[in-house]
């Protein structure tokens, strides 16, 4: 049997065929290039949407992250409203990260790193990098026990002033990874938004 194409393989079993995509990112209309075998390959996806609508501006300088890339539309948006930060798009899946880096070179986002998780994880903990914002639509289908490292893991690099702003679909389990949030991993998680079945938590460090 075929091995299956899921998003979150690191090299995902079908053609990488190219699709031009038309999207409106946060008050930007943008061409870029998406293809199968990554999460959301022929579209934008309503759960980014929601996010990309729910929240503000990320800060204007410093580490930002975007965790679970994809083909980029959360870095790119990232990037366009700060063009002083340095944006960092990851993702275990490595078409996803090339798909990310082509259409950041090509809107002319120069701030804009594409890494593996994997790497970027090293990265920042070898150098000591504090991340002053995370944004994203987490995997949430790779399983809880995967998910909770992969934020235990991510949200552990938030300077004590970051945040995190993620997206979950409420029938995937946000409010039961509200309250993980909030006991196992003692941050301070309020609902920033709800909207079209999905809830936009915004998570910050808690004070000690």
């Amino acid at each position: 049997m075929p091995t299956p194409d899921h998003y979150f393989s690191a090299e995902p079993a079908s053609a990488a065929e190219l699709r031009p995509l038309h999207v409106h990112l946060r008050g930007h209309d943008v061409r870029v290039l998406a293809a199968p075998g990554v999460f959301s390959g022929d579209r934008l996806d309503l759960g980014t949407r929601v996010l990309l609508d729910a929240v503000g501006d990320p800060p204007t300088a410093g580490t930002l992250v975007d965790v679970g890339c994809g083909w980029g539309p959360i870095t790119l948006a990232m990037a366009l409203a700060s063009p002083g930060a340095q944006v960092y798009g990851v993702d275990v899946n490595r078409r996803a990260v090339e798909l990310t880096r082509r259409n950041a070179a090509a809107l002319g986002l120069g701030h804009v790193t594409a890494l593996d998780a994997e790497d970027a994880l090293s990265t920042f903990a070898g150098s000591g990098t504090r991340i002053d914002e995370i944004w994203s639509n987490p995997p949430i289908r790779i399983g809880k026990q995967a998910l909770h490292e992969l934020l235990r893991r991510w949200l552990g690099l938030l300077a004590p002033t970051g945040r995190a702003q993620l997206v979950v679909q409420k029938n995937l389990g946000a409010d039961s990874l509200h309250r993980w949030l909030e006991v196992e991993l003692a941050q301070d998680v309020t609902r920033a938004a709800t909207s079209k079945g999905f809830r936009v938590l915004t998570v910050r460090p808690r004070s000690r």
